[in-house]
């Protein structure tokens, strides 16, 4: 029997682009089910970033989660968003998905969006470890397994190699959905697209 190709979903917890990208994406794993294996690879939004934001910086966040929200519909909370003192660095939720990935991967993909919840709607802190546990703990996952292996050598290394796979397919932006090698691969999105547009492209390439 023939492995079916894997749809890479190149994403971020931290990308507005990509939460209000989770209802088309959705739509892609239900109605290409039979075609595909789904892999989150996680892309590296502002990984590693030490400086806590500028008013600046929050207001051109700010604006583009507008432009999110008037594009999807998608909800977000505007006010008191990223407070002083916060640092955007998207590490940390990327190795958090990596961690239920490991622990309980058949949750990974709803893990994910309860981050992007946590982040855009609640207004949690999800670059700090207590907080990840926390939202990890309503899979069923203990803190403590949750907290050791969050913060393992093993999965620190596993976030970097996500990074380097997201530069080998020469991804420049969230979403991206593509599938292939690096060697030979096809971009079925680079940024967000509405669903029909997406299932004309994906069927073509089916087709083909």
């Amino acid at each position: 029997m023939t492995e079916l190709p894997i749809l890479r979903y190149f994403a971020d917890p931290m990308c507005s682009w990509c939460w209000g990208f989770t209802s088309v994406f959705e739509q892609i794993r239900e109605h290409y089910d039979n075609n595909f294996r789904f892999a989150l690879v996680m892309g590296g939004l502002r990984p590693y970033t030490q400086d806590s934001v500028t008013d600046q910086f929050r207001e051109e966040i700010l604006h583009h989660w507008h432009d999110v929200q008037n594009m999807t519909g998608q909800d977000f909370t505007f006010d008191n968003a990223m407070p002083e003192g916060f640092v955007y660095d998207t590490e940390p939720p990327a190795r958090a998905v990596l961690t239920v990935g490991r622990l309980r991967p058949e949750n990974t993909f709803a893990f994910f969006k309860a981050l992007q919840h946590a982040f855009y709607v609640e207004q949690l802190d999800v670059t700090k470890g207590n907080i990840l546990a926390g939202i990890s703990s309503t899979f069923g996952i203990q803190a403590d397994a949750f907290s050791d292996m969050f913060e393992s050598k093993d999965m620190k290394a596993m976030v970097q190699k996500h990074y380097l796979q997201t530069r080998e397919f020469g991804v420049r932006g969230f979403p991206t959905l593509g599938t292939g090698s690096t060697d030979q691969h096809i971009i079925f999105t680079s940024g967000y697209r509405r669903y029909p547009e997406l299932e004309q492209t994906i069927n073509e390439w089916l087709s083909e």
